[in-house]
């Protein structure tokens, strides 16, 4: 196969078209939605694993269609009515069938390749100077893994030449990649419904949510086994010309599957692992982030120098010593592991994702009187509450003249009420005398470490403990 022929291969066939609609298609979700995957320390151009874990996401989606868009290229001898005529030429079947097999595997990796590169270039361009390897192996697999489908498309169309062919291998793979696919994400390790082994024979991952999580090493290996065969069955078919040959070619995918099953976790535990490397911590004093949120040590270092300062000057012996990232893995909804030593930084958090200058200092200080044991963030949501008890905690702890909200008011009708509450509770604050202050001050604090929900009535005067 040399140059000339590959390339009218490529402007002869559908060839390139898989390509064009995983690269397409993918950068109109990632660009034209906005989603999830623009938001938070996983977001797909914050991190390098989280990049090659959202875009290997969408396999769900395209990795069906490229075995259809195969099947579709596989059928083209016999829609010619040539396949009699070819197989009496001398140069192999193997030889033959290695064209388009190649021009789909060359087009399909640079395209899923070009969609890795627009957003290695954005993360690249971003604020993150951590640079792991580890995101290789999860981009490589779905190469291999959209190759692998379209070739045993490909293959199963010429060894079953049918109009049917294409639409019942989408369908088919659509579903065995929804049940294999269908986990539950919301936890701290996503978790499926089907045995763990099973469900890794899936490419496709689910969308990363935690920035420190990524796949272990058994996952890469044990899905390259499983690729390879299912690859070799395809190239097999679409060179085999006997019945014969036919059946020998099923044995590849079944040796990939036998090899490919030990290595696999069985724990879903063990399948999406913490990033050691990444959550290492990294400090600046008192001040520690991730190696992967080093880039933020910086502006946080002297921001939270600041923060614990003022804490000690209205807490005394009670104020928290650090300034540390949260780092403990926890399920959506679930409540926060806190410290009464520490002040807890959850780069996730709306009030501290973008927080610089004065308002970062504001929102630490926020977190060492009234820490939340909830998330207050795009995908977990979490109420205007806790907030509003911060932004009355910091206010009096700066000495401010007013109430001083922590972000924007909402103006829907619960946001009204709770602001309404704010400022009561800010008046009755104010109007008591420093040592009821302090002693205010000291029950929201407890409180929070205890996740009662009812600080900003209680502050109101419209609740009691």
């Amino acid at each position: 196969m040399n140059g000339r022929v590959l390339r009218i291969e490529l402007k002869r066939s559908i060839a390139p078209w898989p390509a064009v609609v995983v690269l397409g298609g993918s950068l109109a979700i990632f660009c034209l939605i906005d989603g999830f995957w623009w938001r938070g320390t996983a977001g797909w151009t914050a991190q390098w694993t989280s990049m090659a874990l959202w875009t290997r996401s969408l396999l769900a989606f395209w990795w069906p269609l490229v075995v259809g868009m195969g099947a579709v290229y596989g059928l083209r001898d016999s829609r010619s009515r040539m396949a009699e005529l070819l197989t009496t030429t001398p140069l192999p079947a193997w030889r033959r069938a290695a064209l388009p097999a190649g021009a789909t595997a060359l087009t399909l990796v640079s395209g899923f390749g070009l969609l890795v590169v627009v957003g290695g270039v954005q993360v690249a361009l971003g604020p993150t100077t951590y640079t792991p390897l580890g995101w290789l192996p999860i981009s490589l697999v779905a190469a291999l893994a959209l190759v692998a489908g379209a070739v045993f498309g490909m293959g199963v169309a010429r060894a079953l030449p049918s109009v049917l062919t294409p639409p019942a291998l989408v369908v088919s793979f659509l579903m065995l990649t929804g049940l294999l696919l269908r986990q539950n994400s919301d936890g701290a390790v996503p978790s499926g419904m089907a045995p763990n082994r099973l469900a890794q024979l899936s490419p496709a991952t689910v969308e990363p949510r935690e920035m420190l999580l990524t796949l272990s090493g058994s996952v890469h290996l044990g899905q390259t086994l499983w690729l390879l065969g299912l690859l070799a069955t395809g190239f097999a078919l679409l060179s085999a010309v006997t019945r014969r040959a036919r059946l020998l070619a099923v044995l590849p995918v079944l040796a990939g599957a036998a090899l490919a099953l030990p290595v696999l976790p069985a724990a879903a535990r063990d399948t999406y692992v913490v990033d050691r490397a990444a959550a290492a911590l990294v400090c600046d004093g008192p001040v520690c982030v991730t190696q992967a949120n080093r880039s933020r040590l910086p502006e946080l270092a002297p921001r939270g120098k600041e923060a614990l300062r003022v804490l000690h000057e209205v807490l005394g012996d009670k104020a928290p010593n650090s300034v540390r990232e949260y780092t403990r893995l926890r399920a959506l909804g679930d409540t926060r592991e806190l410290s009464r030593d520490v002040v807890p930084v959850d780069f996730s958090d709306r009030l501290l994702a973008d927080a610089t200058g004065e308002k970062l200092t504001r929102a630490l200080i926020a977190q060492g009187l009234a820490p939340s044991c909830y998330a207050y963030n795009d995908q977990e949501g979490g109420g205007q509450d806790g907030v509003a008890v911060q932004s009355v905690a910091v206010s009096w702890a700066l000495h401010d003249g007013r109430l001083q909200p922590l972000e924007e008011r909402g103006s829907d009708g619960y946001a009204r009420e709770v602001w309404a509450n704010a400022d009561a509770a800010w008046r009755r604050l104010t109007a008591l005398s420093p040592a009821e202050q302090r002693s205010q001050i000291a029950k929201v604090r407890a409180g929070s470490y205890s996740c009662s929900a009812d600080q900003l009535a209680v502050l109101a005067g419209k609740a009691s403990r």
